[in-house]
């Protein structure tokens, strides 16, 4: 049975997930213990077990938390390129705490954290997008709108991983301002394609 989430439940699992967050930002997770975690929060063993399963259930509480913080930033973002430099300084400011779970629980685990939240950003801009110049299911591959935003996003996803790893030097700025100009390019050379004419890409927009 799932248990009700009181006002006072909810501020222990808060400070529980802080307390957690410092030690990753420290520590492997295979070297940070419940008794860690209870102790610098000053609580007692069967209050953690009361709220969580076990470590890692607290840590897909916090990461889901977060994401819930990340969206209420998001709503003030007029344009996508925000929402993603959002994410991009979430990463920065919580690097050493991402880098401990990417490496306790598998690449997979952050991507999926990734995927959520640039699909929420970017799903939206390139549906309009799409719209915009003509493109739909209708008028390219069955299913390619959904394709389409799919392969964008786990690009995008991939990309900030590589990123958050070190595997690439550019910085945020800089790699959205490259997928801005891959987005643009693909829907200009969908228009053209529609109108039946032949898309050249213009070496001045690189």
């Amino acid at each position: 049975m799932e248990r009700k989430s009181y006002p006072a439940s909810l501020q222990t699992k808060q400070t529980l997930a802080s307390a957690l967050k410092e030690l990753m930002a420290q520590k492997p997770m295979e070297k940070i213990s419940i008794q860690e975690i209870t102790a610098l929060c000053g609580m007692r063993r069967q209050i953690f077990y009361y709220h969580f399963e076990d470590i890692y259930d607290l840590m897909r509480w916090m990461f889901q938390q977060e994401e819930v913080s990340l969206l209420q930033k998001r709503e003030g973002a007029l344009l996508w390129q925000e929402g993603i430099l959002l994410l991009f300084q979430y990463l920065e400011e919580n690097r050493a705490v991402c880098l401990c779970a990417l490496n306790s629980l598998g690449r997979d685990t952050i991507k999926r954290f990734f995927n959520a939240d640039i699909y929420a950003v970017i799903g939206r801009t390139i549906t309009q997008m799409a719209e915009e110049v003509g493109y739909a299911d209708e008028t390219g591959p069955a299913g390619g709108l959904k394709l389409l935003t799919h392969f964008y996003v786990v690009s995008l996803a991939g990309i900030m991983e590589s990123w958050l790893l070190g595997e690439i030097d550019q910085s945020p700025q800089e790699l959205v301002d490259f997928f801005d100009l891959m987005l643009k390019d693909f829907m200009r050379g969908a228009e053209l394609r529609l109108g039946g004419k032949e898309y050249l890409p213009n070496h001045h927009d690189c």
